[in-house]
């Protein structure tokens, strides 16, 4: 038993050397090693390598800078909020922003003044408790991404939209993000830890992350938001044992919506197990990720009509028994829960699949 302590001592020192003394691109090496680091998480680690494919937003150190465009100061300023791709005019000076998270479809309005129409910040169309309004039926971009798995064969033709990667905010070390609260009781320190304005826009997106956070799993899934890369990556591990691959959607170019083919090599990378991770709108990278039973995973080719190519991961899951019975899915495709649907990810969203 004495040698036993010494070995137990060194062994959990280990541990937390490892998250402390190791850089995000070390801590991968060393957890997941062989395993490619996906070009979602590089461009997260380091944002200079988008740089020049955003004006709109730039997500980082806390703040939100936005480019109002050639015209005035001021005058219309215009938003995307990232991976949803939801654009917010504030109209004319001092109109005021007013941003109400919740109602019935969980949505967040946004209302830009007395005159001005509130607009619709979609909820997450991949958390499968909520469902979607009739707004997000009609004007969200990620609609497109949903089809059935009979779809996944070579030839078959889709009309996709992938959006660009306009949300910068960047991963925290993980001992900084161990620190930081991240609860709904806790939001006024949050919001001055990072000179949030309460009932800003971006107070109420933040406020609406940690809400679908604290949200209890539905049956069959295991949740966890991941506040720094080494988390996601410890937590991936935990649910998977071995990982064999991470991998995100990749696309040679931002292109309008278009109609795309699915070439050939398709490749089934998992016929059950995965944990799938996705991006969310917060001061500094967050992941909500959720591992599945029931889930099969592909890595699927695609031709764009022109000449865009793309390596799309799509997810399927096979019981969607206990999903929202008005989930954004069903009501695109017209079909009932239990029906084995399918979704492209994100460019920013990330599998984890094992070996």
């Amino acid at each position: 038993m004495k040698v036993l302590f010494p070995f137990l001592a060194c062994l959990a020192l280990a541990v937390v050397v490892s998250h402390a003394a190791l850089s995000p691109e070390q801590y991968w090496s060393y957890k997941v090693p062989n395993t490619p680091m996906p070009k979602a998480v590089k461009e997260i680690l380091h944002p200079e390598l988008m740089e020049e494919k955003s004006t709109s937003v730039n997500v980082g150190g806390g703040d939100v800078n936005v480019n109002t465009g050639k015209g005035k100061p001021g005058g219309g300023t215009h938003v995307n909020v990232g991976r949803k791709g939801v654009g917010v005019n504030t109209g004319k000076p001092g109109g005021g922003t007013h941003v109400n998270v919740g109602g019935k479809g969980g949505g967040v309005s946004v209302h830009t003044g007395h005159k001005g129409k509130p607009v619709n910040v979609n909820v997450n169309p991949f958390l499968y408790q909520y469902a979607a309004s009739e707004t997000q039926i009609h004007d969200d971009r990620n609609v497109a991404l949903f089809f059935l798995e009979k779809d996944i064969h070579p030839g078959a033709t889709m009309s996709l939209h992938f959006t660009e990667n306009t949300e910068k905010s960047a991963f925290l070390p993980y001992q900084t993000a161990q620190k930081i609260p991240f609860s709904s009781d806790k939001l006024p320190e949050i919001f001055n830890k990072f000179s949030v304005k309460p009932g800003s826009l971006k107070a109420e997106l933040m406020k609406n992350t940690i809400k679908e956070c604290e949200q209890p799993a539905i049956e069959g899934e295991e949740k966890y938001c991941a506040t720094s890369l080494e988390s996601m990556i410890d937590y991936s591990i935990s649910k998977l044992g071995k990982v064999d691959q991470a991998v995100s959607t990749e696309v040679e170019k931002q292109t309008p919506m278009q109609k795309y083919t699915i070439a050939a090599g398709v490749q089934k990378m998992t016929d059950d197990k995965a944990v799938v991770c996705h991006k969310q709108n917060y001061a500094y990278a967050v992941f909500y990720c959720h591992k599945s039973e029931t889930t099969r995973a592909y890595m699927v080719p695609l031709d764009g009509a022109d000449g865009t190519k793309a390596k799309a991961v799509a997810v399927c899951h096979t019981d969607t028994s206990a999903w929202n019975p008005k989930h954004l899915a069903f009501q695109v495709l017209k079909v009932e829960p239990g029906t084995i649907v399918c979704h492209f990810l994100p460019r920013d969203h990330i599998a984890w699949v094992p070996k």
